[in-house]
């Protein structure tokens, strides 16, 4: 943290400085955490990441998380959906988390390492859970290029990818919450969704950054994969 030399006041930002082989892209990225109040406020909290406001500030508005309930999050490291999941659904109820990366261990979840999209999966997830899932969500998102429309195709077509499996572990009336991005193409992830579920909703919680081209896309009521054919 830099200061005004001589008068041993703060900058009001902090800053961070290059390093020799650091790019711009994560000296940006490493500013924003810096000063990001979700960031200090998860530390504060002992949450695993900023992202478990994100949860949070959803469920609030639309009651998902509920006890006894048997929730798979996808892509789950380093953890923060998983805490609050765990916190809401208590005792009876379920978490598993499923990531590529290993996840420290947590009260109340228990986590896989493997591939979502491995052919085991479902049915591993399944048989952790005790039955078929109540929730499946996703904060996933895909490495980025810096070409926008790229980046954009990649995090929907990994949102389509997480649809899929929560076609095959969804138990009727489930919900499904993923990390989208607008851009355009959406429209037939939308689509889908409408066709398995009931309510298919935009959301976008004051914890995304408000420069950020990120949504969530919630969908309640799964009617239970009467047609789980691809188009």
């Amino acid at each position: 943290m830099s200061t005004k030399s001589g008068s041993g006041t703060r900058n009001l930002k902090q800053r961070v400085k290059t390093a020799h082989k650091r790019t711009l892209s994560s000296q940006k990225w490493l500013e924003r955490q810096l000063n990001d109040p979700y960031v200090a406020r998860a530390k504060r909290e002992g949450y695993r990441s900023r992202a478990a406001f994100k949860l949070i500030e959803i469920d609030e508005k639309y009651n998902i998380l509920k006890p006894g309930q048997r929730i798979v999050d996808l892509g789950a490291a380093p953890g923060g959906w998983s805490q609050i999941a765990a916190k809401k659904i208590g005792a009876k109820g379920k978490v598993v988390g499923i990531d590529l990366l290993p996840i420290d261990p947590m009260p109340g979840v228990e986590f896989i390492q493997l591939d979502f999209l491995d052919e085991s999966a479902p049915s591993k997830l399944i048989e952790m859970l005790g039955g078929q899932a109540d929730i499946v969500m996703s904060d996933m998102a895909a490495n980025t290029t810096g070409h926008k429309k790229t980046d954009h195709l990649r995090i929907i077509g990994l949102a389509e990818a997480a649809i899929y499996f929560a076609r095959e572990i969804l138990a009727p009336g489930g919900v499904f919450l993923a990390k989208v991005f607008q851009g355009g193409t959406e429209s037939q992830l939308l689509n889908d969704l409408k066709r398995d579920f009931a309510v298919v909703r935009h959301v976008k919680p004051a914890a995304s950054r408000a420069d950020s081209a990120e949504l969530y896309v919630l969908a309640t009521g799964f009617r239970g994969g009467a047609d789980r054919r691809e188009d």
